[in-house]
């Protein structure tokens, strides 16, 4: 597509006024490549994490139990996640969303070299210092790029709308292309030929969004927010300063210490009182507003909703993101990858969700639209029990494969097909959840709190994550007995939590009488 010649910023067009791109802002392009390869970064080194890391030292790892290897995956996931709601206050108080996102690109480039180096440094600490500074640039980058999509539309409304699912597109497009390069390099050529593959798509993102931001941007995002009082505005630059200061400080330390051997760190453990912190600060957060929020009575069921929401989305999400660790081992080591004598990379198998992600949502959106119009859209609370139900059917499929893998005593591989199908299922659970989830949270919570329910959403999230690298270890060769008790155990939770929610639905809707569910 042919773009009118650059001019200078004083005589150009707001973004938002911009049609050129596909009908939409020149600026959304900008923000499409940029994510689109962040995320080729992101997904494509995520999947390499616990097959590396598990896989023998004489063979190229690090020799990790993979129970330990899969736990440093959960952890890595959840804080990614964690670090988008800081990430999210030091761009509003102090960079701005565009240096947010320059800085945060730069420290996720800086986290892919140091992945790549390790090997040459012999030494953990380059690898495990990447995945720090990845974390952090990510949670800098990731919330305030689509800050800058939603200023693109002032004027709100469908074009708004479509904007994010174009944007949308870029993310399952980088995943993709993510994991079907840096799979292909990291498993046939080496471990580290993907980890740089990963570390060039983050450059080229990086590179691609310095240069064509000042042309297609305005002035977006170059302002960060500011009180009216100067005295305030100074007082909470002070408190982000020494925010910064005090969690970096603390960081450098645990690392400097764990680095000279002072400090000795279990993931596992680790991972566990992640979990408790992660549950404490929801319930704690739930009863702060709850008893100081100074809401109203409707604005209680609503809250007393988003809850009930967050318990059932971090239990689907505790399966869901298995992804990367319990069934991406199963691909590697119980599925038969030959065909035609081309062995798939086990990460390959991941594309499943993103490209029936792309496939299928056109399909949801218009069913719900067709329901809708008809008086039978379900209810966002129904909505959430179908998705951990088809998550219940993704898993109960693998654990016919994981019996059939047990009873050759780990001598058979299995058909592909068993993975696809899962993948299939899990993918229609998450467009059942996932959305609705998003959508609720805006439509629920009290204005004045909205931005922070987005925060709790993604805290449900990080504690799914969490909780899928503690349990998904449990794929090992050496241990398969443990394989069916995994699957099984997911798979009842999911349809036990999937049917106990449906049965909830009529009292909720209830508990709301102006049906904003």
């Amino acid at each position: 597509m042919s773009e009118p010649m650059d001019m200078p910023a004083s005589n150009k067009q707001l973004p938002s006024a911009d049609r050129s791109f596909f009908g939409h802002p020149r600026g959304l392009s900008t923000l499409f490549f940029t994510e689109m390869w962040e995320r080729f970064s992101y997904y494509g080194l995520r999947p390499l994490l616990v097959l590396f890391m598990s896989t023998a030292i004489m063979s190229g790892g690090f020799g990790i139990p993979r129970s330990q290897a899969s736990a440093i995956v959960g952890i890595y996931a959840a804080s990614v996640y964690l670090a988008s709601l800081p990430g999210g206050w030091v761009a509003d108080r102090l960079l701005g969303l565009r240096r947010a996102i320059m800085t945060g690109a730069v420290l996720i480039s800086c986290g892919h070299i140091c992945i790549g180096l390790s090997s040459f440094a012999l030494s953990k600490v380059p690898f495990f210092l990447g995945l720090i500074f990845i974390v952090l640039g990510t949670g800098l980058l990731k919330p305030n790029i689509s800050a800058i999509v939603g200023d693109l539309y002032p004027e709100g409304g469908a074009r708004r709308d479509a904007g994010f699912s174009i944007f949308y597109m870029g993310i399952n497009s980088g995943a993709v292309l993510g994991q079907t390069v840096t799979g292909l390099l990291g498993e046939k050529f080496g471990w580290h030929f993907g980890f740089g593959a990963a570390g060039v798509g983050m450059l080229i993102g990086l590179g691609f969004f310095a240069m064509r931001a000042p042309k297609t941007l305005g002035n977006l995002g170059l302002e960060r927010s500011r009180h009216p009082d100067a005295a305030v505005q100074a007082r909470q630059e002070r408190t982000v300063k020494l925010a910064l200061a005090v969690g970096l400080g603390l960081l450098a330390l645990v690392v400097v210490l764990a680095a000279t051997g002072v400090l000795h760190l279990n993931p596992q453990a680790i991972g566990q009182s992640m979990t408790y912190v992660l549950v404490g600060m929801a319930v704690f957060y739930f009863a702060y507003i709850f008893i100081f929020g100074r809401l109203n009575s409707d604005e209680k069921k609503r809250v007393a909703v988003i809850a009930i929401l967050f318990v059932f989305a971090a239990v689907f999400w505790s399966a869901f993101e298995q992804a990367p660790t319990s069934l991406n081992l199963f691909a590697r080591d119980f599925t038969n990858r030959n065909v035609a004598g081309f062995v798939i990379p086990a990460t390959w198998f991941q594309n499943v969700n993103s490209i029936f992600i792309v496939l299928l949502a056109p399909f949801f959106a218009a069913l719900w639209l067709r329901l809708g119009k008809r008086g039978a859209n379900p209810s966002s609370p129904l909505k959430f029990a179908f998705g951990l139900l088809f998550g219940g059917l993704g898993f109960g499929t693998m654990i016919f494969a994981a019996y059939s893998v047990v009873a050759s005593n780990g001598t058979i591989k299995v058909s592909a097909l068993w993975l696809v199908v899962s993948y299939i299922f899990q993918t229609i659970g998450e467009l059942c959840l996932s959305p609705v989830g998003l959508s609720s949270m805006t439509k629920l919570s009290p204005r004045k709190y909205v931005g922070q329910m987005m925060g709790i959403w993604f805290l449900a999230t990080a504690l799914g994550n969490l909780i899928a690298g503690l349990v998904g270890g449990n794929v090992d060769p050496e241990k398969l007995d443990q394989m069916p008790r995994l699957f099984i155990a997911t798979t009842v939770s999911l349809v036990v939590a999937g049917l106990l929610l449906a049965a909830m639905t009529p009292l909720i809707k209830r508990f709301l009488p102006n049906k904003a569910t």
